[in-house]
């Protein structure tokens, strides 16, 4: 009974990669991820891959119930992400200008980055007017803790730690912890 319930384990989130495989639109991808978990690549923009990045991780939640979600939006958008990186389950990037991950980076369950502000802040543009954007750099040997949230125009020094559940709203420096609502550095490294 074990081997059989690993078989339809196996053909089920098989299944599941190869559905988002068919719903994603973006031509612009270069590389190829380790896939553990199913990854929705959207947009007009171009989403790179380095060498050795994995796609979720089977031993963590939201294995069997969530997706990979990179969008680059625009013609002009970009995603980049480093060598070894790890993204674990219910990542998203949504990039209207430029999204960069360094290498060796390490990403918690449930994290979004987003280098825009999704609407136009002005009442009457919020549904016509195109939102603010600057770009995005997550340095080296990061890691993000689960729950994070990364805003537009943030970089992320190199070898820094994010603490679960923290809001990214201005620049952390290399060698340190920050955590909280807007996160902000309580020790160095």
């Amino acid at each position: 009974m074990g081997i059989l319930n690993k078989m339809k384990q196996f053909c089920f989130v098989n299944l599941r990669k190869k559905k988002y495989e068919i719903l994603s639109d973006c031509k612009r991808v270069i590389g190829k991820p380790n896939k553990y978990h199913p990854l929705l690549l959207k947009g007009k923009g171009q989403i790179s891959f380095g060498k050795n990045v994995q796609i979720g991780v089977i031993s963590s939640p939201n294995f069997y119930s969530h997706y990979t979600y990179l969008e680059a939006r625009e013609e002009w958008s970009e995603i980049i992400i480093g060598e070894n990186v790890v993204l674990n389950n219910a990542f998203s990037i949504e990039s209207s200008l430029k999204v960069v991950i360094e290498n060796n980076v390490l990403i918690g369950v449930n994290c979004s980055i987003i280098d825009n502000d999704g609407h136009n802040l002005a009442i009457d543009k919020r549904k016509i007017g195109d939102p603010e954007t600057a770009s995005v750099c997550i340095h080296q040997n990061v890691f993000l803790g689960s729950n994070v949230t990364i805003l537009k125009g943030v970089t992320i020094g190199e070898n820094s730690i994010i603490g679960n559940g923290s809001v990214v709203t201005k620049n952390i420096p290399e060698n340190v912890i920050a955590v909280g609502n807007p996160a902000r550095v309580i020790r160095n490294l």
